[in-house]
């Protein structure tokens, strides 16, 4: 094809996998006019030293299909694109040491078997059966994926450039991208070889990602929360006992990964491959010696084996075979890392038209289904999967430099590790504070992040086991069940409060404001001097968010949201917003803070404190002062009891926060508030509220007028939702639970059928019981059913509940 081309709809920065794997999926979509941007060769990053591993294992339902799919699109890529591949589906055996660690097998094969892969777990027995030459000593069992293996990365990205190029698209090698301008509401992106015109554009560039972002921080961009660790894997020379055994059973050994001692162990041809995952690990490019090189295309850092030498050690102890040859190659390269080990794929936040589809630790894993991925946001603008774990707008203003070193590094040597439900880990902490933080950790509060938010997840009492071992258990037990029974008992027969730090928080005000909104919501604005519930959808009718809405007047309103949401929240208001308009959004999440303050003497207790008509009904809003401050009065409650929430500028909070615990109320934590909000039915944001569902599905038809003159998003999708049945429908189960409560996405069975997933789990301690919200097919959620919930491997009887609140189900309590 001559020439170089100098329009396209979408341009690609970076020629790896990821990046091929975008460009072969956007081809597929109809989107042939697309353009990919490599520096150097394809795959000159880390896709070329990468060992190639291609798992389907994870406990994120989101990943999990990712890479599923992947291993579903590698089996017939060489085919359907006509290119050779070296694709080994071997299966793969996990090591646990541990009940904890059989634990997380068992819930992973629960997850694994919901979409359709025969994931089994083994005994002993089983683990020699598959693996010969392995040592059992120390181990409680394993999980074996027959659909994992290798595939050699350089062939996987040069078929999906393939398969891209048959289609019509470009790709330029050699070609550097060095920068982009915006003009009349395209991108150029800037190249030595001349300027290319687009649409949209995409940062794929991988360790690259960083310093590609800075492009677009003149465009409302942010730096790019990532960092660059060091990982070293070592090649045998060949065993004869392994190509013996290759011979006889004509294929290869099982992966193996001992997950607790953090290592996988490969076979690569007749020798082996031994990848660990280090805790005295090495970041790269984070000193002023040792700077990011402008081009690092097929270079490799020097080796560095000494601190490998207890994994090579307990790797020999349990495969000895790997003790008798010696060492061939060492390979040490880059791989980015985010905060928490998940990629960036979506839209880039703040930046119009652009996307980040980069930082994939386990990138040759997760392309393929990256591709299928990017190509949805860029093309439909939504995906077929929920995709928040690895949505770039799940970060926010915290990820400085600092940050994203320390937490790289603690994920990069934890990589194998579980994550339990009340463990919290240690890096990266306190970036955003409530103006009460030094007094809620003086009152024994027990921190958790949320967005970078330090909440208390409960408070503790002296004595208390604070200990980081006490938190690793998936059971419900442990020094913090009596202190949250406590809590919870305080907010059902007295008053508590909650210091709620992190709010987003979004005030919409000018002429047209209410109308426009109007047309944005499922459902009605409340009316001046009233807060409601709204909810927003997509063009399918699926759930993208909820808010409360507080009418201060005609046009002017407060939108709160969760912390989490900020970013992902104020760009879809913003995206929606006419290109002129009266009416301005902004954004004081990091202006005001909220204290909750609630339970049956809430009334009393603020009466003592405020001149404000407390006889306002439920959902009603007005302002008064307390200790000297303005403060904002919503009477809503989250917990299900008789409330309100205090809205206040964060200067004024701690005295606010201090005539309230003066005049008798009991602090309690976000565990304490799960547990009362699950009682109620309430919905959690990305668990049971998410875009795997409708607003149907999800049970919010209330929050849905269709007879309003506005044809808000999703309407149609919904209408004919209704018309022809929802699949699935939101269901309360009470759980015969055991020592643990259903996690998200546990699987629900029926007649020994998957008939649906749990979306949340905890236990009800006004209730006295296991309660999991979910989603249940529709003609099974009828109250009274008895379906069965796996919870940790295991299958408990759980029974469809009336369609209203478990505790208080008149809401009598929250309307005295």
């Amino acid at each position: 094809m001559a020439g170089f081309p100098t329009q396209a709809r979408v341009v690609i920065i970076g020629g790896g996998a990821v990046g091929a794997s975008c460009l072969y999926h956007l081809t597929r979509s109809g989107w042939t006019d697309c353009v990919l941007l490599e520096k150097n060769e394809l795959t000159a990053g880390s896709t070329w030293h990468a060992a190639g591993n291609v798992p389907t294992f994870s406990t994120s339902w989101s990943v999990m299909n990712m890479q599923r799919y992947s291993t579903e699109l590698y089996r017939d890529l060489g085919a359907a694109v006509a290119y050779p591949m070296n694709y080994h589906v071997t299966g793969s055996i996990r090591l646990a040491h541990s009940r904890e660690r059989m634990q997380e097998f068992e819930r992973a094969s629960g997850m694994g078997r919901y979409q359709g892969m025969d994931i089994e777990i083994l005994g002993l027995d089983g683990i020699r059966d598959r693996y010969p030459f392995l040592e059992t000593h120390g181990l409680a069992g394993a999980l074996y994926d027959p659909n994992d293996g290798d595939i050699d990365p350089a062939q996987l990205t040069q078929a999906l450039a393939k398969g891209a190029r048959d289609m019509g698209a470009r790709i330029e090698r050699f070609c550097p991208a060095i920068g982009v301008r915006r003009e009349n509401g395209d991108w150029i992106v800037e190249t030595r070889k001349g300027d290319i015109h687009c649409e949209y554009v995409v940062n794929a560039a991988g360790y690259y990602a960083q310093r590609v972002g800075e492009w677009f921080r003149p465009f409302g961009g942010r730096r790019v929360p990532m960092m660059v660790m060091s990982h070293q894997y070592m090649l045998t020379d060949e065993i004869p006992e392994l190509a013996a055994w290759s011979r006889e059973n004509g294929g290869k050994l099982p992966l193996l990964r001992d997950v607790d001692s953090s290592y996988y162990l490969r076979q690569e041809k007749h020798g082996l491959n031994l990848g660990p995952y280090e805790r005295d690990c090495r970041a790269h490019w984070v000193r002023p010696e040792d700077p990011m090189p402008e081009d690092f295309s097929f270079q490799l850092y020097p080796d560095d084996l000494d601190r490998l030498e207890w994994y090579i050690e307990d790797a020999m102890a349990r495969v000895p075979l790997l003790g008798r040859a010696g060492v061939n190659k060492v390979i040490n390269g880059p791989i980015p890392y985010a905060p928490d080990g998940l990629p960036l794929i979506g839209p880039m936040p703040g930046v119009p038209n652009a996307f980040e589809a980069c930082v994939f630790t386990f990138g040759i894993a997760q392309a393929g289904g990256a591709g299928k991925v990017l190509a949805e946001w860029v093309t439909e603008g939504m995906t077929e999967w929920d995709m928040w774990s690895c949505d770039p707008r799940r970060y926010t203003g915290h990820t400085d430099r600092d940050y994203c070193i320390a937490k790289g590094m603690e994920v990069y040597g934890h990589e194998y590790a579980m994550h339990f439900p009340r463990h919290e880990w240690p890096a990266g902490r306190d970036r955003k504070l409530s103006p009460v933080h030094d007094r809620t950790r003086a009152l024994g509060g027990v921190m958790g992040v949320y967005n970078g938010w330090e909440r208390a997840n409960w408070f503790a009492a002296p004595g208390d086991d604070l200990s980081d071992e006490a938190t690793r258990t998936w059971g419900r037990a442990g020094p913090w069940a009596p202190r949250i029974r406590a809590e919870c008992e305080a907010v059902r027969d007295g008053v508590g409060m909650l210091d709620l730090p992190g709010f987003s928080r979004f005030k919409l005000q000018g002429p047209g404001a209410d109308d426009w909104l109007r047309g944005l919501i499922t459902g009605a604005l409340p009316q001046i001097g009233r807060v409601g519930l709204a909810y927003f959808a997509d063009d399918r009718g699926r759930i993208v968010t909820e808010m409360s809405v507080t009418r201060e007047a005609e046009d002017r309103l407060v939108l709160v949201t969760a912390a989490a949401a900020q970013w992902h929240d104020r760009e879809w208001l913003e995206r929606h917003m006419p290109a002129e308009c009266a009416f301005t959004i902004e954004d004081w999440t990091d202006r005001m803070s909220t204290l909750i303050v609630t339970g049956p003497k809430s009334r009393d207790l603020l009466s003592g404190l405020c001149d404000a008509d407390l006889t306002l009904p439920w959902l009603s809003f007005q302002e008064t002062g307390i200790a000297g401050s303005w403060v904002a009065l919503l009477r809503v409650s989250f917990a299900g009891e008789l409330g309100w929430e205090l809205h206040a500028e964060n200067a004024d909070i701690p005295a606010i926060h201090d005539a309230v615990l003066a005049a008798g109320a009991t602090p309690f934590g976000m565990y304490a508030l799960n547990s009362l909000r699950i009682e109620k039915g309430y919905r959690s944001w990305k668990g049971d509220l998410s875009t795997d569902y409708s607003l149907l599905e999800g049970g919010l038809e209330r929050f849905i007028r269709f007879d309003k003159p506005q044809d808000f998003p999703g309407k149609a999708a919904l209408l004919a939702e209704r018309q022809h049945g929802v699949k699935k429908r939101f269901v309360t189960l009470i759980v015969d639970a055991g020592a643990a409560d259903a996690p998200y996405m546990s699987t629900l069975w029926h007649g020994g059928e998957i008939v649906g997933e749990t979306t949340s789990g905890d236990w009800g301690y006004r209730v006295n019981a296991s309660i999991a919200l979910g989603m249940l097919r529709a003609d099974l959620a009828v109250p009274g059913t008895a379906v069965e919930v796996e919870i940790y491997g295991e299958r408990r009887r759980a029974v469809v509940q009336e369609n209203r609140p478990l505790w208080d189900p008149d809401n009598a309590r929250m309307r005295a």
